[in-house]
């Protein structure tokens, strides 16, 4: 029912694809339409596939730091992809997707309000490229020019991203090799700040049902993260209005 606090217990992949295995091909359409297929890029780019929904705190945390990833290293070498996948916290707004119309629906309004630049590949319902991958709500998979896995990180951070990507990137340019397993194959770090600066956010797009559950499944550490995170969230990414907000009152 809940998938992210499920997940958050186990910590681990899923079964999703190890560093240096190849990557499971998968062929879906982007919001604009177009048909994408992994493999395409083989032999040509190095791939960033992230996984992400509406009601995801996780996601929410991430999307600015990997817009700015995008801004920064798509082009020639590397192709982003974000794949939508189901509801971290299905609410009343956004419930569990029975049509792919309400998917796609919802896909839309996380690009939106989050400001997504890069290619939205919508999952289908049976969550076939999701489960391929291990069924993480928030994770990101590297995938090398050779096509196989050059890192994996469990829950979305750009730092971490970022610094496997240069690794990757440097290592294909001094060797003249496509595949490496770079920044030691993966990460399973949890970005603590994330449920406590942006879970709101997310939750409030599922609505009172996405709220009341993350509420139950948590406890009192859910209730304190989402109060918390409506304050300090707007203080976080606008110290300069805070303080100017703080000195008028």
């Amino acid at each position: 029912k809940d998938m992210l606090m499920k997940d958050v217990a186990t910590s681990t992949f899923g079964g999703g694809p190890e560093p240096g295995e190849r990557a499971p091909d998968f062929e879906a359409r982007t919001l604009e339409g177009d048909k994408i297929r992994l493999s395409e890029f083989r032999g040509e780019k190095n791939v960033v596939l992230t996984f992400g929904s509406a009601t995801c705190p996780m996601t929410a945390g991430s999307i600015h730091g990997l817009n700015e990833l995008y801004d920064d290293y798509n082009g020639e070498d590397v192709q982003f992809l974000f794949c939508y996948v189901r509801e971290a916290h299905p609410g009343d707004k956004i419930p569990a997707h029975e049509s792919m119309q309400e998917k796609i629906r919802a896909a839309e309004l996380l690009r939106e309000e989050e400001e997504i630049e890069m290619p939205v590949v919508v999952d289908d319902l049976k969550g076939s490229i999701h489960r391929k991958y291990g069924k993480m709500p928030n994770s990101t998979y590297i995938i090398d020019k050779s096509g196989r896995i050059a890192f994996r990180a469990l829950w979305t951070r750009a730092r971490v991203i970022q610094e496997a990507l240069e690794e990757l990137l440097e290592r294909q340019e001094e060797r003249d090799t496509e595949h490496a397993v770079v920044n030691g194959g993966e990460d399973t770090s949890m970005p603590k700040t994330y449920a406590v600066l942006y879970s709101h956010r997310a939750l409030e797009r599922g609505g009172k049902k996405a709220i009341n559950d993350f509420r139950r499944e948590l406890g009192m550490a859910g209730s304190v993260s989402y109060a918390a995170s409506r304050v300090v969230e707007p203080i976080a990414l606008n110290p300069g209005k805070a303080l100017a907000g703080a000195a008028l009152a």
